[in-house]
């Protein structure tokens, strides 16, 4: 692996901690199509709907590149939306027959990497 790709792990790594300490369960994690990629799949059972949750998580460095949460471009969040959908039918209508009962949501996280200390996880709900 290289050194992007394993920055790349270990903040999905991070974000996935913080899903299941905000009461998520993680169903999938890097689940591939001929459309691309969703880094992490979760059910979101703490609002009382049972979401599906697809999170795109973006890791940077500090002071180097742009704040993780502006990675988010028009286009992107497009590709979420047909990745989502596209999951939804082939992973979770073939079990279940039914939508999931509180919808599908689209989150990204935001891991920021400090030179010193703790890595810095924004969670911002329902971008796309």
């Amino acid at each position: 692996m290289n050194q992007r790709g394993a920055l790349g792990r270990f903040g999905e790594d991070v974000a996935v901690r913080r899903l299941r300490d905000a009461g998520m369960t993680v169903l999938e994690r890097n689940w591939r199509c001929r459309a691309g990629e969703i880094d992490i799949v979760a059910q979101d059972r703490t609002a009382g709907g049972r979401a599906v949750v697809v999170c795109e998580v973006k890791t940077r460095r500090g002071g180097r590149f742009q704040h993780p949460m502006a990675a988010l471009t028009p286009d992107k969040a497009e590709r979420l939306r047909r990745l989502a959908q596209w999951w939804l039918c082939e992973r979770w209508l073939t079990v279940f027959d039914q939508p999931p009962p509180g919808g599908l949501r689209i989150d990204l996280i935001g891991v920021l990497l400090p030179a010193r200390g703790a890595p810095l996880v924004e969670h911002a709900r329902g971008v796309a």
